[in-house]
């Protein structure tokens, strides 16, 4: 489908969108956005501007704390301006951008500053306002536009622009949150009496919801927690933030271990994020191999003894933040030399075949267990990666994947 160079009639609001959409994404991003707004703008006139009925433009940053709005630069054929005048917030056809995101007056709408835009080498006065009002983009259209198309150019092209600077602001904000992530993830396991410990995490996304973490308490007990947020992503990932602050906060108030994961429930309870399940499971473990433990809605960890039995660690309560007064209660195994802990979220034992089939599965998990119980942990917990990624086939995984295990060797 065409659209007419001057009308609605046949204009193809889908395609024009799309060939936007891929074009900007394939822009890089600059030093500034003020620079990465240029270069979307001149690069979508110079491609779509006979089909937009565009031709050039200036780009404009809020300048003087907020009074008035700066020409950084112009695009297409616009004329440059060598003493640029500033656009005052007041002036009415700026006031009604700010209001309505687009604006379209014709050459003699008594509200223009003719002078003004004579000086700019304007006719009509045709704008955007994106990045929450930081920036204007005035365009230059072509005479034979009509109103209604051109405002529909202008609603493409404020959707592009600002789905642009909503892909870099979302990547700043992931790097972030991946730089959290990964300060609040143990870079190495804890020397920790003769036991031997190790953990993997392997998120989705640039940042995941899941979340271990190993806490020395004191000379004679060291804390163990793994964690899930639901979703994926940034939310998820905040989250997490949570989970790790407030276990932290309230095991250095030295809570007693259901009142820190109470505690824990309500913060997640109260929080204003999307993302507000989170299964958890935590545990104290002594030098002497006792191991006090809650699990909040997580699946159940395994004690794997000396002689090849396992234990599924399931007391403790529901899952983090749906009830603002969940109860827990304490479990308890002793961990004897030869044995082994296994801690694992859920993107583990469901992970599928790619072309379907049954979910990994525990009985899987424990063998793979069984077969590297005498190695070192951390080639017990490399063995679990590899042997779900065997099994699920090529690909990045579908959730998260979190592995935690903690052997005690034998004498």
């Amino acid at each position: 489908m065409t659209e007419t160079k001057s009308g609605l009639a046949s204009f193809d609001f889908g395609d024009l969108i799309r060939r936007a959409d891929r074009l900007v994404a394939g822009i890089p991003r600059r030093p500034d956005l003020g620079a990465t707004i240029s270069e979307v703008a001149q690069a979508i006139t110079a491609d779509l501007g006979g089909r937009l009925g565009v031709t050039g433009g200036r780009v404009y940053q809020r300048a003087d704390e907020g009074e008035s709005y700066q020409l950084l630069g112009t695009f297409g054929s616009a004329r440059p301006v060598e003493k640029p005048p500033p656009l005052a917030t007041g002036y009415p056809a700026v006031e009604s951008c700010l209001q309505e995101g687009t604006v379209y007056m014709e050459a003699d709408d008594p509200r223009l500053d003719r002078d003004l835009e004579n000086a700019l080498g304007a006719g009509r006065f045709a704008a955007i306002e994106v990045g929450e009002g930081e920036y204007l983009v005035a365009f230059d259209l072509d005479a034979a536009r009509e109103r209604e198309a051109a405002l529909v150019s202008l609603a493409i092209l404020r959707h592009s622009i600002d789905q642009k600077i909503l892909r870099e602001r979302m990547d700043d904000a992931l790097r972030e949150a991946r730089k959290i992530q990964s300060s609040i993830l143990p870079r190495h396991a804890p020397v920790y009496g003769s036991f031997d410990l190790a953990g993997r995490n392997e998120p989705l996304e640039t940042v995941g919801g899941d979340f271990f973490d190993f806490i020395p308490l004191s000379p004679k007990i060291l804390g163990l927690a793994i964690a899930d947020a639901s979703g994926h992503g940034l939310p998820a990932a905040l989250q997490v933030r949570d989970i790790y602050m407030g276990l932290r906060m309230g095991l250095g108030r030295d809570y007693k271990i259901v009142r820190t994961v109470e505690r824990l429930n309500k913060i997640i309870h109260e929080s204003i994020l999307t993302s507000r399940f989170v299964s958890m499971f935590y545990g104290e473990l002594e030098l002497n191999g006792n191991f006090l433990y809650v699990n909040a809605g997580h699946p159940p960890p395994f004690h794997l003894d000396a002689g090849g039995d396992v234990t599924f660690l399931e007391a403790g309560g529901v899952v983090l933040g749906p009830l603002a007064d969940g109860s827990y209660e304490r479990g308890f195994v002793a961990v004897e030399p030869g044995d082994l802990l296994v801690l694992y979220t859920d993107g583990i034992v469901e992970a599928r075949p790619r072309g379907g089939g049954d979910e990994y599965g525990v009985d899987r998990l424990v063998e793979v267990v069984r077969r590297f119980r005498l190695r070192p942990a951390q080639e017990a917990v490399e063995a679990v990666f590899t042997d779900v990624a065997r099994y699920s086939g090529a690909g990045p995984p579908s959730d998260d994947r979190t592995v935690v295990i903690v052997r005690y060797p034998g004498s």
